[in-house]
Order: C-alpha cells, then structure tokens, then sequence
C-alpha cells in the first residue's frame, strides 16, 4: 500500500476536529442542530487552514445516513464515500480547471436532478475567485434561488476576486491563521501517535515554518521524518530546514544590546560560516526586538507573543537594561538593513554595519529632561553632569549632532566671549560710479577692476555677472585687458565685437577716459593678475566661515549644550541682524 503522507492521514473528520476554527466549527453546528442551513457558503482564509476539510465535514454531516447530525458517523458508505472523495452526491470541482461559463452550464444542467442516494446535493467549488466573470453571472440566478436538494460550499484565499453579487448571496465564514501554540500542540499528539521521538522546541521549529497553516506544518514534518526516522534532533531539523540557530539569534541580541561589537560581529561570521540567509537571519533578529519591545511595552503579553515560558522569561531578563525608545531605534535600523539585503549583492556587510550602528549608538535623552538643561543653561546655571548608561559605554566616536547656529552677539552670554571682528571683506563697500583719471596713480588694479564690475552690473547684470568670472590682465589708464580661460563660455560671449564695443563705453563712462578694451584667450589661470571676482568672494566667505566657525567653538553657551547633548558642531550659520536682534 502505498504511503499516505500526514496531511491526508491527519486531517479533519468532523467538526471537534478542527484546530483553531472554533468561530465556524461551533456556528455550522448549531446552524444544523437548530434546522438554518443555508443554500450557499463561502469559506475564506490562507491556505492549509482548514477551508476544505470543514467543507467536506459539513457535507457528511448534511448526508450522513445516520440522519441530519452535527457530528458525523465516519462509519457509513455516505461518510466514507465522502471522504475518499468519490461520492456520486457530493462534487468537488476544482475552479482553476473549470473556469469556464460552460462548465458552469454543465453544472447548472446537473443542479435540477435529485441525489440518487443521499439526502443533498453539495457542490464544493475550490478556489472559486478562479472563475471567469461569465462563469459567475451564469451562477448568479441559481446561487439565489436552487432547488431544496442542493448546497453550495465556495472556499477560496482571495475573496477580493470573487464579485459581490456572489458575495451577497453566501453566508461567510472567515479562516484564522491557526496560533503556534496550538499547532505545536497538535503536532505533538500526532508524532506521539506515529511513536516519533522529538522535542517540542524541534515541534516549535516546525510549526514556525508553517506560518500558521496546518497542512505546511504537517508537510514540513513529514520532510523531517524523512530525513530523521523516528528519532528527531534539534540539529537536524535546524540543517534540514535551513533556519537560523536560536542560539546565535539570542546571542546576537545580546551582543547588540551589551554593545558588544566584536561578539555581534563574530555571530555574523558565524552565521556565515554556518550557510545561512544573512537575510534571514536578519529577519529573526527583528522578531526578537519586537518581542523584547512588546514585553517591554505592555508586561504580559498574551496572546500578542507565541512564545514558551522559558522564552519569555529569556527574552525578559535581555530587555532589562534597555528603554523603550533604544529598542524601536533598533528595529528601524534593523528594517532598513532588511530592505536593502532584498536588492544587495553584499548583504554580510550591510548586516554587519547595521550591528555596528545598533552597538555603539548612544542611549535616548528623555525630551523632557533635555527641556530642562536647556533651561538651566538660559538661567546661567553650569550645565548638570550627563549620567553615564549603564548598560552602554560611550562610544570612542561621536554622532553627529544637529546643525549649531551661531551669532556674533548672542542675546544672553552667561560671560563675555571673545569678540572678532568680522572680515573687511563681508560687507563691501558701494563702488563709485566714476573715476577720476587721476586715481589710476594711487588705486590698485584689483579695486579698480572691482569698481568698474560693479558699475558694469548695476546696468548689464548679465554682462556684470560674466565679468565676475574673467582674469583682470592689466587694468590701466586707457587700458583694459580682460583674461578668459581656454574654451570657456566668457570667452566666446566676450570676444563677440557687440560685447567688446558695449565694454568700451561702459569703461569710458565710468573710468572717465576713452578705453581700450582686449580679451585675450588663457591656457591656465596667470599668475601675474589678481583672482577673479568669484574666486576672491569664494576665498573671503570661506575665511568668515572659519572665523564664525571659531567664535562658536569658544562661546560658553554653545560649548555647554556639546558637551550636554554628546554632540559635535556640525555647521555655522551666521544670524541676520534682524534675528540677532530677536534672539
């Protein structure tokens, strides 16, 4: 006889049978002990929980020679012709296969004829949403209103699909995931009836590799009898399985949150070495933190955690040293890692540098009590020492902090700072709009050069905007040459005899004597002239960015608030006048 694998051994035969479908096990009995069977149901849910054997369950009950009863015999030929699925009253039609409106017909032709040997006539349509929209309106008249002798059970995982107006016309029934108590629970019964030796966190294993669904369950349990007979380690269903051990999981949880870098990197080596998913691994380490967040959060968990006693209690004594917030920063970084190994081709040392992070980030400041520095700070008290966390040492490198914005004059300065004056250059003075010939003896060629830019923007900006990016060559009485870079754009625009007859006036009018005007083609920047204009704007910000930059090093207050918050300077910004005024 050939072997009949656990699925089709195990399943369901009546109503008690069924695990973790209370809800519609219990309505469909007391529908058929108080006489208000309908015409047609529908039974949804995943897959392998159970849809089609309460189907065939309801069948038997309906058919059983035995009479209507809410428990079926399993003894008579109606039972057991229904459960080796070749009763002559009772039709399972596959809705993948029989899409089409002339299966239906077929079907309907079928309806109008009475049962030959049984109490009813049960259609059960599997995967129902398969059918086509013309399969279902040749349905939809005789889905109201069939004959008495007939009943329809539709089970599908995908009632989305399936058109309201057959929707309405069934009664629902909605298929629970089943909990991971309760198929370890179940799985347990039968490998003590098979007289099969293993553990139940082997059994824990495998029902977490179901996801929720029985008939996955059984499947994976029946793989891992093939490979292990009657004797079942913990071992073996881990390499068969290919899941992560608990115990490298559990140790990478307590590396992160001990802010153990090295041992999380070994575990990662580990797992490696070992073969398995780093994305997997990844994977289990977020189901952990969640269960470490969630003990934390509401104590008792309940039925929020599938987890043994001895797990909880674990997970407990791991959580003891973290907040709340330090978890979910974990879990965020921990997310991101798992999107990214989706699509890396590197995905050791993405988990790798999300250990890292999780390990040395420094512990959350309470909003309220950074509220509270900071006003201590106004007040001109000294800053409150920062209490070292207990579970985590300070980190050799400092995170970046938030952008510091300082002033030359701060509005409440505890003590006097250093004052610097400001650059000469940062606030340059209005150029003259004419120069008398006589000033070319004792002015120099860069304000000269500077001056007439200016008057040339204040009339062609444009024009001014190009000069700006040009090598003042020599710049002298009647005399104007202006240096562009090889290639340049300057170059084409200025050499245009338009643009070189529009400087010559321009030049005479402000310098106040008719001007000779050349541009001249450069191979590299000389080093006889002055900068451009844009390179010495460029090179006098720079110089009032470090003298900023070092006036808000050196100011009290803001020294205070590194030091509270850990942090570092990571930007200047000089304040208006309006804003200093304001704060």
């Amino acid at each position: 006889m050939s072997y009949l694998v656990l699925a089709r051994k195990w399943r369901p035969q009546t109503f008690s049978d069924l695990v973790g479908q209370e809800h519609v096990s219990q309505t469909l009995k007391n529908a058929i002990d108080g006489g208000r069977v309908a015409h047609a149901f529908l039974f949804t849910g995943a897959r392998g929980v159970g849809k089609t054997s309460s189907a065939r369950i309801l069948a038997k009950a309906l058919n059983c020679e035995c009479g209507l009863t809410v428990e079926p015999c399993n003894t008579c030929s109606t039972c057991m012709e229904i459960t080796d699925v070749n009763s002559v009253d009772v039709f399972e039609i596959d809705g993948a296969s029989n899409t089409g409106v002339d299966d239906i017909r077929e079907l309907r032709d079928n309806i109008k004829y009475l049962p030959s040997r049984s109490r009813y006539k049960i259609f059960i349509i599997d995967e129902v949403h398969m059918l086509t929209t013309n399969a279902f309106n040749a349905l939809l008249k005789t889905l109201e209103e069939p004959p008495p002798h007939v009943k329809f059970i539709f089970a599908t995982t995908e009632p989305h699909k399936v058109p309201i107006t057959i929707l309405s016309r069934c009664q629902r029934f909605d298929f629970k995931r089943i909990a991971l108590p309760r198929i370890v629970s179940r799985l347990r019964f039968i490998v003590d009836q098979e007289g099969v030796q293993v553990s139940d966190e082997a059994l824990s294993v495998v029902a977490r590799k179901g996801d929720g669904s029985m008939r996955d369950s059984l499947s994976t349990l029946d793989q891992v009898l093939a490979f292990c007979g009657n004797s079942v380690s913990d071992a073996d269903v881990a390499a068969l399985l290919g899941v992560v051990d608990r115990r490298l999981i559990m140790d990478g949880c307590r590396s992160v949150l001990q802010a153990d870098v090295k041992g999380a990197l070994e575990i990662v080596a580990q797992v490696d070495s070992f073969g398995y998913s780093m994305r997997q691994f990844c994977q289990e380490l977020i189901d952990r933190f969640r269960s470490i967040a969630i003990l934390k959060a509401v104590g008792e968990p309940g039925d929020l955690l599938e987890l043994s006693d001895a797990e909880l209690g674990e997970l407990r004594g791991l959580g003891a040293g973290a907040g709340q917030q330090e978890l979910q920063r974990h879990l965020a970084i921990l997310l991101k890692a798992e999107a990214e190994m989706a699509h890396a081709g590197f995905p050791r040392l993405i988990l790798e540098m999300a250990l890292m992070k999780m390990a040395t980030m420094a512990p959350a400041i309470p909003v309220q009590e950074l509220l509270t520095r900071l006003d201590a700070l106004e007040k001109g008290a000294p800053p409150a020492a920062r209490p070292a966390h207990p579970a985590h040492p300070a980190p050799p490198a400092r995170p970046a902090a938030a952008p510091v914005a300082a002033a030359s004059h701060p509005a409440r300065d505890p003590a006097p700072a250093p004052h610097h004056a400001a650059a000469p250059a940062s606030r340059p003075a209005a150029a003259p709009q004419a120069v008398p010939a006589a000033s070319f003896a004792s002015g120099t060629a860069a304000d000269l050069w500077g001056g007439f830019v200016q008057a040339v923007k204040g009339k062609k900006p444009m024009l001014g905007g190009a000069l700006e990016e040009v090598y003042p060559v020599k710049v002298a009485q009647g005399i104007l040459e202006i240096g562009c870079l090889q290639g340049s754009f300057q170059l084409t625009r200025l050499q245009d005899p338009e643009q070189i007859n529009e400087l010559k006036s321009l030049a005479q009018a402000h310098f106040g004597v008719p001007t000779q005007v050349k541009v001249v083609a450069l191979n590299a920047p000389p080093t006889d002239a002055a900068p451009t204009l844009s390179e010495k704007k460029s090179l006098e910000d720079a110089e009032r960015k470090a003298v900023l930059r070092r006036e808000a090093e050196e100011h009290p207050l803001v020294a205070a608030a590194v030091e509270m918050f850990d942090g570092e300077i990571a930007e200047v910004q000089e304040l208006s006048q309006k804003e200093a005024v304001k704060s």
